[in-house]
């Protein structure tokens, strides 16, 4: 395990490098948590892979705003351009998984070790959906956010990798503004951007700092 104080844009840059002397292009099993999210990792990456974004997101509570998600990253896809096709691959929809991966962690907050569950079994599945497919690599669009844990994700890629036999994309999306510039394709690209991750825990801890600004709000009129 690299630590907290590991760099892995380091550790992609090198990677990416790599890749540039080549001349073949390798495949890339990429899980995305949402179109937004994706928008960066996709015009970032789509010059050195051939990517299959994998849609696997158990988390999210409720099936309506599941699909609207789904169909908003399908849309990105047929309107980003990027160098090679991005092909798609939806994993099942079964929240009673994240439900059961979660189970006696559901009092935690953000960024406990529920979230740490939440990481593991969606990159689970993706690490065994990139052994199937036979993709060079896999990683997820996870770290994009900064409220998600990159050292967490990338030592967990990292174990999956040896257990499946599929490299890891060690990565950090959000460094050297990559979270700013998914909100700027997300503005170009009219994307329907969410204001918390998909489970029932971040919907209403979401709700109850509303709830809370509001309040502040009004006690600051006072």
């Amino acid at each position: 395990m690299m630590g907290e104080n590991a760099n892995y844009q380091l550790k992609l840059d090198k990677i990416l490098r790599e890749l540039e002397t080549r001349d073949t292009v390798p495949s890339l099993l990429l899980h995305s948590c949402c179109a937004p999210c994706s928008s960066y990792v996709l015009e970032y990456l789509g010059r050195y892979f051939r990517i299959t974004i994998y849609y696997y997101n158990p988390n999210i509570s409720e099936e309506t705003e599941y699909r609207k998600r789904v169909e908003e990253q399908k849309r990105l896809i047929r309107e980003l351009p990027v160098p090679h096709p991005v092909s798609f691959v939806e994993g099942s929809y079964v929240p009673e998984e994240y439900a059961q991966a979660v189970k006696g962690l559901e009092q935690l907050g953000e960024r406990s070790r529920r979230c740490y569950a939440c990481y593991e079994l969606r990159l689970a599945h993706a690490a065994e959906m990139a052994k199937e497919l036979s993709a060079d690599y896999f990683t997820t669009t996870l770290s994009i956010s900064p409220h998600k844990n990159a050292v967490w994700l990338n030592e967990i890629g990292e174990r999956l990798s040896g257990e499946h036999g599929i490299p890891y994309l060690y990565a950090d999306f959000k460094k050297r503004g990559g979270y700013k510039r998914s909100i700027e394709l997300s503005a170009e690209y009219h994307l329907y951007r969410q204001d918390y991750c998909g489970c029932s825990f971040s919907r209403a801890e979401r709700q109850a700092a509303v709830i809370s600004s509001g309040r502040q709000e009004s006690l600051l009129r006072l």
